[in-house]
């Protein structure tokens, strides 16, 4: 099991696959590095060599991923927070930052609605 920028990489999985499980690469990015490292994308994670797992780790050191990436992510939504940015408040508030409506739906950001069903009526005997 290859283990690159501190992320265990799933066994046999093709490499184009595997590289995503890396914080901060998509399909994408995974194509653009494989073909840097000249690693095929269908080659398995499980028969990678020494040598292609060292190319893949000096490739990825060029690039902002996993802890760095995300401390990166962190302060920037700190920094919007201090200054008291629009983006800031609503990062604050647990809304959704990037204009969405609330009105109706944002339930993944809002969280789930609670309380009482309205007009229902409790039976007496």
């Amino acid at each position: 099991m290859a283990r690159i920028a501190g992320v265990d990489l799933p066994r046999n999985k093709r490499m184009i696959i595997a590289l995503t499980y890396i914080y901060g690469i998509g399909p994408a990015l995974s194509k653009e590095i494989l073909g840097k490292c000249k690693i095929s994308e269908s080659t398995r994670s499980d028969n990678l060599t020494e040598e292609e797992i060292n190319r893949l780790r000096t490739i990825l050191e060029d690039y902002q991923v996993e802890g760095d990436l995300r401390r990166t992510e962190a302060s920037n939504i700190k920094r919007l927070s201090e200054i008291n940015s629009y983006r800031g408040i609503r990062h604050r508030r647990n809304l959704p930052v990037r204009g969405q409506r609330t009105k109706t739906n944002a339930r993944t950001r809002r969280g789930k609605k609670s309380g009482p069903i309205a007009g229902k009526k409790k039976v007496t005997k």
